[in-house]
């Protein structure tokens, strides 16, 4: 019987501790926090997206996405059904392919895996933090608040820096290169961005459905349609979110990083300005300003107007064709500088980890010390927005326990 040591209680501990235990290892976890599954509660707003159906991988990305196309194969939706069945844990799939717990909570999600790993023995202590891992021979040695313990195996399970107010922290890659392992530098993913304006905080509280397109070094790389929020730091939403990996990789290459705001998505840019032309027919005499909150919300309307460098103030009816064709340009095209992103302490995943090049993708195992295992989002992989991250994380986890468990 292998003696295991999982460092992390997230989902890919988790996974891999009651994969393990079933399989007949003697497991431990070891978790800094008072209680496993910290970040499982807080994602999905306390709904947990736990897993989403499609995922491939083309929904990931990192030096070498294609890591994660093994341990998909080995996880596919109905296999991660079927296990979640095994725990009492019931899936609502949603027609977009995100799934969510039945209960619509994700403490269900958590309780269940507790459940669950007690059920089959796993060991968890809590509010100790892992200070060094060390390898003796062929065994490993835990260091946690000065007592040590010895392990046959061992799974770095620690996840990202990413919402350090949750516990996260960069312990693992500081595990991991103390084994020669190189770490990709992080960066904060799925979060929102700062711009480089002074209007975008006159428009804080703006919340709309908008197309978004990515530009980096003045070239279009993304384009997705979803809400955005202008917030007083610069802007947010669910379209932002979805473009921000790629845009946070960017900026920390030092690329020229921006967005394009299409405000109304529904028209193309013919029809917007027929809309515009009949507006100012309809409602000759009002102000610009007053007669074009007909289709925007008042506190875009004053910002776009001074962007195109036309009069508010001025009658509708003055507005003349030219001015009617550059109001149509800006308005499915507003772009505005990215400089910074939100950080990780609102990031809801990390990309960067460590290296997949000196990871084996069909164990998980170390390619450099025999025993080490690596799974979840301390790896050089990040999903998008939607479920993707827990699919790598259960399915990481999930062969990284058989693997351990083998003698």
């Amino acid at each position: 019987m292998n003696k295991v040591a999982i460092i992390g209680g997230g989902a890919a501990g988790l996974m891999a501790a009651l994969t393990a235990a079933r399989a007949g290892a003697d497991v431990t976890i070891y978790e800094h926090n008072k209680s496993v599954g910290k970040k499982i509660l807080a994602s999905g707003n306390g709904r947990c997206n736990i897993i989403n159906t499609t995922a491939c991988r083309d929904d990931y990305f990192g030096a070498d996405p294609g890591f994660s196309a093994y341990a998909l194969q080995q996880m596919p939706f109905k296999t991660f059904e079927k296990f979640c069945q095994t725990i009492g844990l019931l899936l609502d799939i949603k027609d977009d392919g995100r799934c969510y717990p039945l209960s619509n909570e994700a403490k269900s999600v958590v309780l269940a895996f507790q459940t669950a790993v007690k059920e089959a023995g796993v060991k968890i202590v809590s509010e100790k933090r892992v200070s060094g891992i060390a390898k003796e021979g062929k065994q490993f040695i835990i260091e946690s608040d000065q007592e040590k313990a010895a392990y046959d195996k061992v799974l770095i399970a620690t996840g990202s820096e990413a919402a350090p107010q949750l516990g996260a922290t960069g312990d693992g890659y500081d595990f991991a290169k103390t084994f020669g392992h190189e770490i990709e530098p992080p960066y904060p993913s799925l979060v929102q961005l700062h711009l480089d304006s002074t209007i975008h905080h006159k428009m804080a509280g703006v919340k709309t459905l908008a197309e978004v397109t990515l530009y980096l070094n003045g070239r279009p790389e993304e384009k997705v349609q979803g809400d955005i929020l202008f917030t007083r730091y610069g802007i947010s939403g669910l379209a932002i979110l979805d473009v921000s990996q790629k845009a946070s990789l960017a900026l920390m290459e030092y690329q020229h990083v921006a967005v394009g705001i299409n405000l109304l998505p529904r028209f193309n840019r013919q029809a917007l300005g027929t809309l515009i032309e009949k507006l100012t027919v309809a409602v000759p005499n009002h102000p610009l300003e007053t007669a074009l909150t007909g289709i925007l919300s008042i506190k875009v309307v004053p910002h776009l107007l001074q962007s195109a460098r036309i009069r508010p103030d001025i009658p509708a009816s003055q507005l003349t064709t030219k001015e009617i064709k550059k109001l149509s340009h800006l308005i499915q095209d507003w772009r505005f500088d990215i400089i910074d992103t939100h950080g990780f302490k609102h990031a809801e995943v990390s990309g960067g980890g460590v290296s997949t090049a000196q990871i084996d993708n069909k164990t998980m195992e170390s390619k450099l010390v025999e025993g080490l295992y690596f799974a979840g989002e301390v790896i050089d992989i990040v999903g998008r927005r939607g479920g993707y991250n827990f699919n790598f994380a259960w399915a990481s986890g999930m062969i990284a326990g058989k693997e351990m468990a083998r003698t």
